[in-house]
């Protein structure tokens, strides 16, 4: 099911993180490289590895030191605050362009470099859809130095955006894919795939004990094929309402300041006003416990955003009344 799927192998796991590892351990393998370059914001896991990659949160790597010493994190295209303090689609994408243009003139050899890790759309990091040319663009920067592309998937993929894969929405294809989460409906199974010619290694190179557990890989069966009959296609289509229900939101409040995403993957980030963009974590906290209170569970993503991550198989209706409960509490908790 992954894009590009002729002559794949695969490796299942228990996890995320444990694809994560496995993709580490892969690229290394195959490329006999040691470095890795992953974006400021990404969220990979919390294993040893996994964790050297994740840049969302300091207190995830608080006390954890040292962590892998050859992971280099570089900006995400984060257009709504730019880390070039650039805008698009003026700035050609230099978040992408500083990667050759800096970092490998500088102070990483390309031809050290194993792998980039990329989440297509980035989870814990704030829901942040990068523009359409920047994983390209990527693409091209790994096939010109011998690079591997990673995609993790973990959060985004299993029909979330409305495509079976995120990455599907760039047209373009990874070396690697991390799957999880949704893969299995809740059971424990992660994946690491690649095609037969990158997943060369021999029996022995990685193992899992409880990977691939049968009673997960049926889930992960009969998921798939929910997902293929009916399931992508009502994620894009509710996506379609929900973020229509939002930019009406957003039409109405100052203090929303980006409504973003792709099928039912949504962040909405909270903001003191438009013109400052001043983060306000304080507020959108509690309106994650307000709306907890009122019913509606939500989870909070980077610095100052709220998620719309709710399962695949909602319908119109859930949709309305979770959507009546956040703009009333969004109204309650703003115009305190």
């Amino acid at each position: 099911i992954v894009p590009g799927a002729k002559n794949q192998k695969v490796f299942f796991g228990n996890s995320g993180t444990e694809s994560v590892e496995c993709a580490m351990k892969l690229a290394r393998y195959h490329t006999r490289r040691p470095r890795y370059i992953a974006f400021t914001g990404a969220f990979h896991g919390r294993t040893f590895g996994a964790l050297s990659l994740t840049g969302s949160k300091a207190i995830q790597r608080k006390y954890f030191a040292p962590l892998l010493p050859d992971v280099t994190h570089v900006p995400y295209a984060y257009c709504y605050r730019c880390p070039m303090h650039l805008s698009f689609p003026s700035c050609d994408i230099a978040c992408a362009h500083y990667i050759e243009d800096s970092l490998f003139k500088k102070t990483v050899p390309p031809e050290e470099v194993a792998a980039i890790f990329l989440e297509p759309i980035q989870g814990e990091g704030g829901y942040i859809v990068p523009p359409k040319g920047f994983i390209p663009l990527l693409r091209k920067i790994c096939d010109r130095y011998g690079i591997l592309l990673v995609d993790d998937e973990v959060q985004a993929g299993m029909g979330r955006t409305g495509r079976m894969f995120a990455i599907e929405h760039y047209g373009t294809k990874a070396d690697i894919y991390c799957i999880a989460k949704g893969i299995a409906s809740g059971l424990p199974l992660g994946v690491c795939a690649a095609r037969s010619g990158i997943m060369n290694w021999p029996p022995g190179s990685h193992a899992s004990t409880f990977g691939g557990n049968p009673v997960a890989c049926a889930a992960a069966l009969k998921t798939i094929e929910l997902l293929e009959h009916g399931i992508i296609d009502n994620a894009r289509k509710l996506g379609a309402i929900a973020m229509d229900y939002l930019r009406d939101l957003y039409s109405k409040y100052e203090f929303i300041g980006d409504v973003r995403g792709k099928g039912l993957m949504i962040g909405v980030e909270l903001v003191a006003d438009r013109k400052s963009k001043k983060p306000v974590k304080d507020r959108r906290d509690a309106l994650i416990y307000e709306s907890f209170k009122n019913g509606l569970l939500m989870l909070g993503a980077g610095d100052t955003a709220v998620r719309f991550i709710p399962p695949l198989v909602l319908n119109e209706s859930e949709l309305h009344i979770g959507m009546t409960i956040f703009a009333r509490v969004l109204k309650k908790v703003f115009k305190a």
